[in-house]
């Protein structure tokens, strides 16, 4: 059956991000729903930020495109463009490899939902304001100069 039962699929709040660089995100738990519903080509996550938390580290892709829809409660996009309020409705899309840095922050008193979409990285990711980038190789966290954290 095509439609997805949200509560049957558990909330995970895991990340790859070594400390302290993991903290912000704690309070960041996503549902796989894409690979749930059978889909193969790009991910699909349904994500609730709760109070104070952020959806990752600022980061880009070199070669993947993401894309986000605001479903509930109010957040802000922080990009090198500044920061943008978000809310119900609002569309966010992430060219690849266009190096700007993004992140969603609830700065708010109650929960956010977003559904992001993109594809499994298969491409470096950096990360705008910290030491880290991602090599989707070696499927681990470096720092800028290329040593392991």
């Amino acid at each position: 059956m095509p439609k997805i039962d949200l509560d049957a699929i558990p909330l995970n709040n895991s990340t790859g991000y070594p400390p302290p660089h993991d903290q912000p995100v704690q309070g960041r738990w996503k549902r796989a729903i894409g690979q749930v519903g059978g889909i193969t080509d790009f991910g699909v996550n349904h994500v609730v930020l709760k109070p104070g938390a952020w959806s990752s580290q600022r980061h880009w892709h070199e070669g993947e495109d993401e894309f986000a829809v605001m479903i509930a409660g109010e957040a802000t996009l922080v990009d090198d463009h500044g920061r943008t309020p978000l809310k119900p409705g609002d569309c966010l899309a992430f060219p690849k490899n266009d190096g700007n840095g993004h992140h969603i922050v609830n700065d708010g008193e109650a929960d956010c939902i977003f559904i992001a979409i993109g594809r499994q990285p298969h491409s470096a990711c950096h990360y705008s304001d910290i030491d880290m980038m991602f090599d989707w190789r070696k499927q681990s966290y470096f720092h800028k100069d290329g040593t392991a954290f």
